[in-house]
């Protein structure tokens, strides 16, 4: 299973939200990568960077620091955060970046995300960001009545090779994460890359998902709080089952 530390900028600082709450924010470090370097140096091979305000804004706030953060040699980066317009993939793409997710974007339109599938293929996750069960937008700060797990299976249909699910009421707060709902997503969604997103903080969560096949997971403020060794999370899930 691939592992993912988190690196979420906000105004060009490395944020943890509470929740997804923008008025309960945790500055880390005022230099995002930096921190991508100590990761890198730890053992990532990987890394998720979201812009926070972009994602609110729908527009790219932090592009200075994911330009900074793409060029990073040897690391995968996948971006996402206010990503709706090709354009912006493709400059993304232009600089480094090896993956783009797309989330409010899944919503609005489909046909969109069918097409940019179409041109760039695995290069596009979609992030699918739930509360209470339901996909919220625009930064987690708008709810819809889109059933998130029926999403998902839309999403299959259309091609999307790799979902990043996130259950937004675990997020930030260090209580585990949704075990339940990547056990379903597995199994309803044989085709398609589960990455975990939201809760994770011990390695009890991470042995789990990987003995259900989900391919990757997020983690975020159990790296920053010490609550779990990037360096061990990455070993533990690189074992055979």
């Amino acid at each position: 299973m691939e592992i993912f530390p988190a690196i979420d900028i906000s105004y060009g600082q490395v944020v943890r939200l509470k929740q997804g709450d923008y008025h309960q924010k945790q500055i880390y470090s005022s230099d995002p990568v930096e921190t991508a370097l100590i990761f890198q140096k730890d053992g990532a091979r990987n890394l998720h960077v979201v812009d926070l305000d972009g994602a609110k804004e729908g527009t790219a706030i932090n592009a200075d620091s994911i330009h900074a953060l793409c060029s990073i040699n040897e690391l995968f980066v996948e971006i996402g955060g206010g990503v709706r317009e090709e354009k912006q993939i493709k400059q993304y793409l232009e600089w480094g970046a090896d993956r783009i997710i797309l989330g409010t974007a899944a919503i609005a339109n489909l046909h969109f995300i069918k097409e940019m599938i179409r041109i760039y293929g695995s290069s596009i996750a979609i992030g699918v960001d739930a509360r209470d069960g339901y996909v919220a937008i625009q930064g987690w700060t708008k709810a819809t009545n889109v059933n998130a797990i029926s999403f998902c299976t839309t999403l299959q249909d259309a091609g999307v090779q790799t979902i990043i699910y996130t259950d937004i009421s675990k997020d930030g707060v260090m209580q585990g994460t949704n075990l339940d709902v990547y056990r379903i997503l597995r199994q309803r969604l044989p085709d398609v890359n589960i990455i975990a997103s939201g809760g994770i903080c011990s390695t009890n969560d991470l042995l789990a998902l990987r003995d259900m096949g989900v391919h990757g997971a997020i983690i975020g403020k159990a790296i920053y709080e010490n609550r779990i060794s990037l360096t061990d999370a990455i070993a533990i899930t690189a074992t055979e089952r």
